[in-house]
């Protein structure tokens, strides 16, 4: 089993005024229930998906909630929304309750804490496991930061290793790295006790789960056609522009439709919607988003297709990566990419308060300092400075090509 970086977040959370009541949501088998057990034994686990019992919850008063159930881990909670109003009751009249609810679907949930429990709970997201939790044995290992997690938090060293042999955890980088490249991050085949066949067959499990569950929790679809086709288009066009009113024509829908299926992707965890930056009205940009899929081997699942991997395939893990990371510390800082009209674009920008970091990502094993020319000149477009620019890549080598401009090995830099 794989540690969590988030598990001691969440345990310190529910002893502050606002933890007594905990909402953790996230894609199905990202493995909250699992985390949520390790990190609360004490807690009673209720499953509200278990047809016997979930009526017989709806139907307990707030004192009998309180006397019961004072602490409990309530699984699948968007299946039976109304029970949250209890859980507000029981919270709003006695101290001593502590409650963890879970959930897979975000829209369904969202909406009732919003109307419920606005400011009486904490929500975190979790996500498929990231690279420095895929190298973690037991619960008991240390998820250590990444060096761009010490980027996020300001602690990162300008002095980079000069390549990436001379890392002291390359080996366990680079087998996290490949795994995750070939099968993505979900827990249940983070493992080595199953071969290739059965960590795709799991895969593709998870893709039927996935639209006869999730997407009918969201939408009453009367036909799942046009939301596979678009699955399918956005897995072939991961990393790109969303181009509504071409794929609206593509599918025989109309635009509003297209962006609404778009919405679903991103509230169910399987996408990530990357704005385009446009604060500089003098220049001419790019404003349309990009979309990027959370995890590589879904996308493998989709296109049923096995190993092999595109530039934007990669570009998009890449992203993802740095997104769940980013989540993981629960930093507040803005995704975005630049794309200017004359071509000049960067993959990722990452916006702070005072500067910007960017981001370009080739999957090339070898750069030079033509593969990084659109990472200089940006203080010319950006409204902030740029802090510090990185060419990520397969290249071994770590180039410094300026004094803010850095070639580094993607997996030493992520892992």
């Amino acid at each position: 089993m794989k540690n969590r970086k988030i598990i001691s977040y969440i345990q310190q959370k529910t002893h502050s005024k606002f933890g007594r009541i905990l909402i953790l949501t996230g894609a199905r088998q990202t493995g909250k229930t699992t985390l949520v057990k390790e990190a609360f034994p004490e807690y009673e686990y209720i499953s509200i998906e278990d047809p016997v019992t979930s009526k017989s919850y709806l139907n307990l008063t707030a004192h009998q909630w309180a006397k019961l159930h004072p602490n409990a881990l309530l699984d699948e909670i968007q299946k039976e929304p109304r029970i949250i109003e209890s859980i507000k009751a029981a919270y709003d009249q006695f101290d001593e309750p502590h409650y963890v609810l879970l959930g897979s679907s975000q829209l369904l949930l969202m909406e009732k804490v919003r109307e419920s429990l606005a400011g009486r709970c904490s929500i975190v997201e979790m996500y498929p496991l990231t690279l420095p939790e895929l190298q973690t044995k037991n619960w008991n290992d240390t998820v250590s930061d990444s060096l761009f997690q010490q980027l996020l938090k300001n602690e990162a060293s300008d002095d980079y290793l000069p390549s990436f042999l001379l890392d002291k955890c390359r080996s366990e980088k680079l087998k996290a790295f490949s795994h995750y490249l070939k099968y993505g991050g979900f827990p249940a085949i983070s493992e080595d006790d199953s071969n290739e066949e059965d960590k795709f067959n799991w895969l593709h499990n998870y893709v039927r789960t996935y639209l006869e569950r999730d997407i009918r929790d969201l939408a009453s679809f009367r036909d799942l056609g046009p939301f596979i086709k678009l699955q399918q288009y956005i897995a072939l066009n991961t990393g790109n522009l969303i181009n509504a009113s071409s794929i609206a024509k593509q599918l025989g829908v109309n635009i509003k439709t297209v962006q609404r299926y778009i919405k679903y992707f991103e509230i169910s965890y399987q996408a990530i919607v990357l704005p385009a930056w446009s604060k500089n009205q003098n220049k001419r940009l790019v404003k349309t988003s990009k979309v990027h899929y959370i995890d590589q081997g879904i996308i493998q699942a989709v296109l049923r297709k096995r190993g092999g991997m595109t530039g934007k395939e990669f570009e998009s893990a890449m992203i993802a990566e740095m997104f769940k990371q980013a989540k993981n510390e629960l930093s507040l800082v803005q995704f975005s990419f630049l794309r200017t009209h004359d071509g000049k674009e960067i993959d990722l920008l990452l916006e702070f308060p005072n500067y910007y970091y960017a981001f370009e990502i080739k999957m090339a094993n070898k750069v030079n300092k033509v593969d990084a020319k659109h990472l200089f000149g940006l203080e010319e477009i950006v409204d902030k400075p740029i802090k510090k620019a990185f060419l990520l890549s397969n290249d071994e080598e770590t180039k410094y090509f300026d004094n803010k401009t850095i070639a580094v090995h993607a997996a030493m830099f992520l892992g």
